[in-house]
């Protein structure tokens, strides 16, 4: 039996019901908490959608999500609007200045018709995509709800830190798990099956509950709710909820939000990482001498793996590391590498969620992500090594001893 327990805390538990029922609308049903003032920092630059007055997901007053008005040339070059959820095509009666025929579509309101896209609009992407041609962005869209629905979590956590929390454990005493994991992804999982119905998904919480973890060509997105759970259940404020997203079984993007400092970290794959909207550079230090080190312990505390752990780092220090560094949150040390901060980072015992996002972001700074074999980064064996440059990655997977984990994908 998974050991339960309460921990004290200040306010109470979650505040969806204190929403009145008249005002919850379907977005209150969709996303189980009030609506709330959406961040200051804005998307990274290279994430910013035209025109950037539009945000992704419009909120109306009464905290609905407003799909965006795609808007068409009409003649003369009038500028010409189409009602919400539909697209001004060549020869549309809207091009030719008619009004625009009722067409059939999802009920007013409904969370169908604030979350799908233009059917046309994606359509067309995919197709310039395929051609080649035309500059098509196919996962343009997938980025901007990965940031949105980062922000939304990254809220629901903050809020969550200073609550009352109903633990549980998992694989062992130190593997935890919250209401607040299960809420996230579910949240997060539920918006995307509605915009993207064909694409898969791999997420900590539902592999857990016994979901198969298994990394396809098709479109998938892998999701950590909440990486650093055991820092959250004791409000240690480095909390962050990861959104990767592969497609080819190729790392497209990654969305890593920082959910106390609000720092949203975003790489997208040959367009750089940045750290809001500053660009992020790797250290590119390769004497071990001159390094900053993070890891983190991972899931095992038997007497053999915690012997293998401490010869790690004492392998590290005694070739004369500056330093190694444990934070609880596997996905912003690696954010922390990838801004410079550090300068490399190995672990036994992550998992793909808390990878996926991470190596885009390292990879777009230009960092190095490999095995700590030496060989190529193999996602599903919860093993790393990432540094700023080759020459430290490869230092360190000479010097350090394996700990074996369980592949992701024998679950």
């Amino acid at each position: 039996m998974a050991a339960r327990y309460i921990l004290p805390s200040a306010p109470p538990a979650h505040p969806a019901h204190r929403i009145p029922p008249s005002r919850r609308g379907p977005s209150a049903a969709l996303l189980g908490t009030p609506r709330l003032a959406r961040p200051s920092s804005a998307p990274a630059a290279h994430l910013k959608s035209a025109p950037s007055s539009q945000p992704a997901f419009p909120i109306d007053r009464g905290g609905r999500f407003s799909p965006p008005r795609c808007a068409g040339r009409g003649a003369a070059g009038r500028a010409v609007t189409a009602p919400a959820g539909r697209c001004v095509r060549p020869g549309h009666p809207a091009r030719r200045g008619a009004g625009p025929p009722a067409l059939p579509g999802p009920a007013p309101g409904s969370a169908a018709a604030a979350m799908k896209p233009c059917e046309e609009e994606e359509e067309e992407g995919r197709a310039a995509a395929a051609a080649g041609g035309g500059g098509g962005d196919p996962w343009k869209e997938c980025v901007e709800v990965a940031v949105q629905l980062a922000r939304r979590a990254g809220q629901i956590i903050r809020k969550a830190l200073t609550e009352e929390k109903q633990v549980s454990t998992k694989t062992s005493a130190a593997d935890l798990v919250t209401e607040t994991d299960h809420f996230v992804e579910n949240l997060i999982i539920s918006v995307l099956k509605e915009k993207f119905p064909s694409h898969r998904f791999i997420a900590e919480e539902s592999t857990a509950a016994g979901s198969k973890c298994v990394l396809t060509d098709s479109p998938t997105w892998i999701i950590d709710p909440v990486d650093g759970t055991c820092n959250f259940v004791h409000r240690f404020p480095t909390v962050a909820v990861s959104i990767g997203f592969a497609v080819n079984k190729e790392l497209e993007f990654g969305v890593i939000y920082h959910c106390t400092e609000e720092r949203l970290y975003t790489g997208r794959r040959g367009q750089g990482a940045f750290c809001n909207d500053k660009r992020l550079q790797v250290s590119k230090e390769t004497d071990i001498s001159k390094a900053l080190i993070l890891t983190e312990i991972g899931p095992k505390r038997d007497p053999a793996t915690l012997k293998l752990f401490l010869g790690n780092i004492e392998r590290l220090l005694k070739a004369q590391a500056h330093g190694v560094r444990v934070i609880g949150s596997s996905t912003l040390a690696l954010c922390h590498l990838a801004s410079g901060a550090a300068d490399a980072y190995y672990q036994f015992g992550l998992h793909c969620w808390d990878l996926a996002a991470a190596t885009v972001i390292i990879r777009e700074a230009g960092g190095t992500v490999i095995d700590t074999s030496g060989g190529p980064l193999d996602l599903m064996s919860c093993r790393v090594i990432a540094a700023g440059t080759r020459e430290m990655a490869m230092f360190i997977a000479q010097e350090i001893q394996t700990i074996h984990y369980r592949r992701d994908d024998e679950n």
